[in-house]
């Protein structure tokens, strides 16, 4: 997957099914790249997604 074709709501759609959406939040929030990827992988969110997210995460850089 390439960031044309990212899709978020994909990505919330398996943190759900694990029940960690809040959780997945909550280290988005605090910057905890580390913590959100490992919700990430937990949930099965392929690594190319898991890049993409942190990427997105670094940039927004407390403007999210």
């Amino acid at each position: 997957m390439d960031e044309s074709e990212f899709e978020g709501t994909l990505v919330l759609e398996q943190l759900a099914a694990i029940g960690k959406v809040e959780e997945f939040f909550d280290a988005v929030d605090a910057d905890d790249g580390w913590r959100a990827a490992q919700l990430m992988r937990s949930a099965g969110v392929d690594a190319a997604t898991i890049a993409i997210v942190l990427r997105k995460m670094e940039e927004s850089d407390g403007e999210h």
